[in-house]
């Protein structure tokens, strides 16, 4: 009896195997079908009809009705954009819009609309006029404001429609008697705030252009200025300046290692507190333009107690007086003595890879030190207190290695 069950049930396992395989392959058969999009039919569709165009800025929207046409697959648009060079953009048969983009410029064109088959049959070609407003790597450009920073320029403009540029800042070189191209800066933002620095405050020519993805290329803007002055503060004069609502230091690391000149380890590292932050005197009141900050790289980069959002506060008073200060709070917010001058968040990972998947080269990224600018309109001050507001682990301790602070000393 025990045999008959066992031959029964190993038949029904062999039954429900076959089924299975069976309907397994009848599944690849039909989504290998569905997916095709190959056809030997060769008829030609019919065309677009009822064309309707939107303008935009370097580009068109362009709306349509569909060809009653089985084999359908996309609709081509064939287009010029910049003198001889030929763009194509298509659009599925699922929707009735395509986008024409990359015009260089605010003028008519002409564009050549296909409806295309399965078998890659084109229809008989429609042809509409566009007349796109002004690209957006133009009117980006023409409005940037050119003004004198910190051992440099700044390159200031909105990008209403966060267009991809490239902003590109030349300067003068008087013993080369050329022009000097920086790095590239790539804005998809809808703010344009760029400087440039290492020059001398002495009267300097500057340019800036932009650039799109298309290949086009602005008009460049000139402008004379003197940069204003930037030193690298003198640490030598830095002095720690302790109080109450200081963080408590862990495993030895003390505060004043924060600006004793050593980028590696030991750095600054607190106990865990309701407040992350540290005070210290410059030794001198000082306009500030920008710090550098160095993170731990061992043992994670973009984690655990590293510094995600920070804020600087100053204050020009002796002596200025111990206060809790708010963890959120506006850039010009005044608290007893101090004063917000910026709130900062460090970069995510230059690769584009997640912060707990950051690789080699965003760990040399961090490794390099960070430059953060501080608001132009911040006082001039005294003292520091650096507040960490956020770590990257989200703990309530924080570990850094290391600020450089520049600006011109009064």
């Amino acid at each position: 009896m025990k045999n008959q069950i066992k031959r029964r049930n190993s038949f029904s396992s062999v039954i429900i195997t076959s089924l299975l395989l069976m309907l397994a392959a009848s599944s690849c058969k039909k989504s290998e079908s569905n997916i095709s999009v190959v056809s030997d039919d060769k008829t030609k569709p019919g065309v677009v009809t009822d064309v309707k165009v939107i303008n935009q800025n370097g580009s068109a929207k362009i709306t349509y009705k569909l060809p009653n046409s089985q084999n359908l697959l996309y609709v081509l648009a064939s287009y010029k954009i910049n003198g001889s060079r030929v763009r194509e953009t298509k659009a599925s048969y699922y929707t009735d819009t395509i986008l024409t983009d990359g015009y260089a410029r605010e003028q008519e064109y002409e564009v050549t609309l296909y409806a295309v088959s399965r078998a890659e049959v084109k229809s008989d070609p429609v042809t509409v006029k566009v007349h796109p407003l002004t690209p957006n790597y133009q009117r980006v450009n023409s409005n940037i404001d050119i003004t004198p920073d910190f051992g440099g320029a700044n390159f200031f403009t909105l990008n209403p429609d966060k267009a991809a540029i490239a902003v590109h800042v030349i300067a003068y070189d008087e013993t080369a008697k050329k022009y000097v191209d920086e790095k590239p800066t790539y804005i998809s933002t809808d703010t344009v705030n760029v400087s440039v620095r290492g020059y001398d405050a002495v009267p300097r020519k500057f340019g800036v252009y932009t650039t799109d993805r298309f290949g086009n290329v602005s008009d460049t803007l000139f402008k004379t200025l003197t940069p204003y002055f930037e030193t690298l503060l003198d640490k030598s004069k830095f002095r720690e300046y302790i109080k109450p609502t200081d963080s408590p230091i862990g495993y030895g690391w003390v505060f004043k290692n924060f600006f004793d000149g050593n980028t590696g380890e030991p750095g600054w590292h607190t106990d865990p507190a309701p407040r992350m932050q540290g005070t210290f005197s410059l030794g001198v009141s000082a306009k500030l333009s920008r710090f550098i900050l160095w993170e731990r790289v061992n043992g994670g980069v973009y984690a655990y107690q590293n510094i995600k959002r920070m804020t600087l506060w100053g204050t020009d008073k002796d002596l200025p007086a111990d206060v809790e200060l708010p963890k959120n709070s506006a850039p010009g917010t005044v608290v007893g003595d101090w004063i917000n001058m910026g709130n900062f968040t460090f970069p995510n990972p230059p690769s584009g890879l997640p912060p707990n998947q950051a690789n080699a080269a965003d760990a040399k990224f961090v490794q390099d030190g960070v430059n953060f600018k501080i608001p132009f309109e911040a006082p001039a001050t005294k003292y520091i207190r650096f507040v960490c507001t956020e770590t990257w682990g989200g703990l309530n301790y924080v570990n850094a290695l290391e600020i450089s602070l520049y600006g011109n000393p009064l």
